[in-house]
């Protein structure tokens, strides 16, 4: 049976450079940092990085949550609950038209409800266990944003959480696109989200040297491929895009943003943190994706790259664009939007996802922000400080890797008839 055509028909996300597609979009276009003091961790509970994409404007109220299903939410499931809304609304879509059977769900998240988890546990120590509140458990367990969306939207379909660390809603969007490319949904909300900003997360990647301490310049502090870069920024959001079969797409006159058309996934086996440093597993995943496409190397326009502003990470990604682009790799534009949002962990790929497919929709290639100097092993084009008009972006492609050694990479195509 021939694979079915997928398309992006919505996009919801929420991050601290915007929340909605249209404000997110305007913020990174404008190369606005999103990255502040923490306000959300108490100052005794702080570790030695005190700066993060913090989201401090989100009221769930806003976006479709009422009063009472927030308390038996933790923050990650109320964001990916807001963007899966903001999706809907954007593509228009109505699900009491829809076969609910017919429409799915993949969302993930990396950490889950670790705000539960901190506060219910000092509530054991300090009250004892009989005051534990009795939703703790479907408020920390990470397939409860899943749950929560699919439950919310009546969607019936295929259910399925993600957890691959920092590749979590990448590898969900592009299960996502598998599952509609086998025909067994036509609709699918695809993506993830999370809220790592509290002590116990903040404190554990400070303590493994890989957050920066640039707390002075918190604006300054997430930079990608810079020589100066010391390590990466926690960040918060979610994202959530509306996949469906392009035949169910057009029947229903749906606008049409983008068409996924290559999804690749391998693993590293190398080590629990450390990225392989010629960068093995990340280009057999761009190399996954290039061939599932039928797309060459010199199609690709864009590259948002994983690039998260840790030394070794952005050498070894750099080494696997060499390797898969080879010449082309020089022409080909790079951007880390994790110089601006911070990385957001479980709900990068999505973030990064909607940042490919914004740059196809409007012919702009995203800027790099903070990269003064560059590092000499990071010799590519990085799209540094400023965004750029391309005319047009064609292909792009969003890159997400993982502790342990997951890898992701989807490849996303101007829309044609």
């Amino acid at each position: 049976m021939e694979n079915k055509r997928v398309v992006v028909t919505g996009i919801g996300v929420l991050s601290s450079v915007g929340l909605g597609i249209d404000e997110f979009w305007e913020g990174i276009v404008a190369g606005r940092s999103g990255i502040k003091r923490v306000t959300r961790i108490l100052e005794h509970r702080q570790s030695k990085c005190k700066i993060a994409g913090e989201i401090t404007d989100f009221d769930p109220l806003k976006y479709g949550v009422d009063a009472k299903q927030m308390k038996r939410m933790d923050r990650f499931i109320q964001f990916a609950v807001a963007a899966s809304n903001m999706a809907v609304e954007d593509a228009k879509l109505d699900m009491s038209k829809e076969d609910p059977t017919r429409v799915g769900t993949v969302v993930g998240s990396a950490a889950g409800g670790f705000e539960t988890i901190e506060t219910q546990f000092d509530v054991l120590r300090e009250k004892g266990p009989d005051r534990c509140s009795p939703f703790t458990v479907p408020m920390l367990i990470v397939n409860m944003a899943a749950g929560w969306v699919s439950m919310l939207h009546g969607a019936k379909g295929p259910n399925l959480c993600t957890v691959t660390a920092c590749a979590t809603s990448s590898h969900s969007i592009g299960d996502a696109y598998r599952i509609i490319q086998r025909d067994e949904a036509d609709v699918m909300f695809a993506g993830g989200t999370e809220a790592p900003i509290t002590s116990l997360v903040m404190a554990g990647f400070a303590s493994a040297r890989t957050l920066s301490t640039r707390n002075a310049e918190p604006e300054r502090a997430s930079r990608p491929f810079d020589r100066d870069r010391d390590g990466f920024v926690m960040g918060e959001g979610g994202g959530i895009l509306i996949l469906e079969s392009l035949e169910h797409a057009l029947n229903r006159g749906a606008k049409i943003y983008a068409e996924i058309v290559g999804y690749g996934l391998t693993a590293d086996a190398h080590d629990i943190v450390a990225p392989c440093a010629d960068g093995d597993g990340a280009a057999r995943a761009m190399q996954m994706a290039l061939k599932n496409s039928g797309l060459k190397p010199e199609d690709v326009d864009y590259v948002n790259a994983h690039g998260t502003s840790t030394p070794l990470g952005d050498r070894a990604e750099t080494t696997a664009m060499k390797r898969v682009f080879g010449d082309h790799a020089k022409k080909l534009a790079v951007s880390s939007s994790k110089s601006m949002t911070g990385h957001l962990l479980g709900a990068a790929g999505a973030v990064e996802a909607a940042v490919c497919i914004m740059a196809i929709k409007d012919s702009i290639l995203p800027p790099t922000i903070n990269l003064e100097n560059p590092d000499p092993d990071c010799d590519l084009d990085y799209v540094p400080l400023k965004a750029r008009k391309n005319s047009p972006v064609r292909v792009a492609f969003s890159n997400s890797f993982g502790f342990g050694g997951h890898n992701s990479s989807l490849a996303f195509k101007r829309y044609e008839p």
